[in-house]
């Protein structure tokens, strides 16, 4: 019972000590250090501030707009005149100058419905760059999450090599004292040997495997230092076995960000075909300025002239003809919004699809979590027995190694099936848009 309650205490606790010098990092602070400094999510933040900051009355086409001017210019000519009595006059050099300054406001005053059509647009782009930017935060965490429990998995996996090391050097160590009390045989003593040097290169390279996880996450992290250790504040994969189909269902038709932008991509080509549309509509402008212009004169009868003075216009226009242009372009905005309902309905359709499958995978992996955890117990047993046959010398060491590797095997199983149920669980997340819930 001694040697049973100390196997289950190492393949089955999730304690295991801190190698001092190294941080440790929850779930919410791998995914926080990863939102502020993962470069994906810097740069679509970017791409938000574009679209919010395009989103003005002015971008818009509501607001006038005011120009001012100012020229400074002259000549300098040589004039040579011949009159028709036979003389002649000629003047170098004159020099004329002129100084001009202006303003000039132009308003559209209407446009066939453009501007105001043109601003609604501009809102649905900047709500478009929120999605977006969302969409780059939710597969963030899901990576950053999903690396989090392989480091998880990987850890506890480089565990159970250590217990089977710790389990070759006991099996050697008897083998050594039996073959010293003449018990045992050479031959057994090397076969442990072997049975050692290999458990000893399977830890060696899961080793190299953990290290590589925690390179991949410190890449999503976007820590400096990639090759930076730490060690996770969990040391389990505890699955969600809470989720319902119907409310992910619900969930995801609500909230699932590539259907939000692929309605967002529905809208904008609506408001583009307005905006085509607009153009049959007459437009009316409005323009007014202000002009000055001082000029001096090198020869004549003034020497310097001021001229200033207000304009102002109104201009109504409707374009009649334009060489069938509009009718095309309208054509064309109709099948675009017409693929973009299209491509909803694919979205639509390929995100139930991917629901449907990954939670079947979900229920059927958390029936193996179970039968699993079953076969891990019998095999601990069935260990705890087999050492103490081989201790009597009624079990040979072959059948001794069998019967550890079926409990190395159990542990392995477990890990990778807790592993992929919790990646179903992530994905299910994800799609029902509910992803932000491990960060609260």
């Amino acid at each position: 019972m001694r040697m049973k309650f100390l196997l289950l205490s190492i393949i089955l606790s999730s304690y295991y000590v801190i190698s001092a010098g190294q941080n440790i990092y929850d779930l919410k602070e791998c995914i926080s250090t990863g939102l502020e400094r993962n470069f994906s999510i810097l740069v679509a933040r970017n791409n938000e501030t574009i679209a919010k900051n395009n989103f003005t009355p002015g971008n818009a086409g509501y607001l006038p707009t005011l120009d001012l001017n100012g020229r400074y210019g002259g000549t300098v000519n040589n004039t040579t005149q011949n009159f028709t009595d036979g003389t002649a006059s000629s003047t170098n050099g004159v020099n004329n100058t002129a100084a001009t300054a202006g303003a000039s406001l132009g308003w559209t005053i209407f446009d066939g419905f453009s501007v105001r059509t043109t601003y609604k647009k501009l809102n649905e782009l900047k709500q478009l760059g929120a999605l977006n930017t969302q969409m780059e935060v939710e597969n963030l965490i899901s990576q950053i999450i999903a690396g989090y429990y392989n480091y998880i998995q990987q850890v506890q996996t480089l565990k159970n090599l250590d217990y089977a090391l710790s389990l070759s050097r006991e099996r050697l160590r008897i083998d050594k004292a039996r073959y010293m009390l003449g018990s045992s045989s050479k031959l057994m003593v090397l076969q442990s040997q072997v049975y050692l040097n290999a458990d000893s290169s399977a830890l060696s390279k899961q080793q190299e495997v953990v290290r590589a996880s925690i390179i991949k996450l410190n890449e999503l992290m976007a820590v400096e230092n990639l090759g930076n250790e730490f060690q996770s504040a969990d040391t389990s994969i505890i699955v969600d076995e809470s989720l319902l189909y119907e409310k992910l269902y619900d969930e995801t038709l609500a909230g699932n960000t590539s259907l939000l932008i692929a309605s967002k991509n529905k809208s904008i080509s609506e408001y583009d075909h307005k905006i085509i549309s607009s153009r049959t509509y007459p437009y009316l402008n409005f323009s007014t300025g202000y002009n000055y212009t001082f000029s001096t004169y090198g020869t004549g009868t003034y020497k310097n002239q001021t001229v200033d003075g207000l304009n102002y216009g109104v201009t109504l226009g409707v374009n009649i003809f334009d060489g069938l242009n509009q009718r095309r372009s309208i054509a064309n905005s109709t099948i675009e919004i017409h693929n973009k309902e299209l491509k909803y309905l694919e979205v639509e359709q390929g995100v139930k699809a991917d629901l449907l499958t990954i939670y079947n995978v979900y229920s059927n992996n958390l029936r193996l979590i179970k039968l699993e955890e079953q076969n891990l117990q019998t095999a601990a047993e069935n260990l705890d027995i087999a050492l103490e046959r081989y201790k009597l010398g009624s079990l040979s060491g072959i059948d001794l190694r069998e019967v550890q590797k079926s409990l190395l095997d159990a542990k392995e199983r477990l890990l990778a099936i807790q592993f992929q149920s919790k990646l179903a669980e992530i994905s299910l997340k994800l799609i029902s848009g509910t992803i932000m819930e491990y960060y609260k």
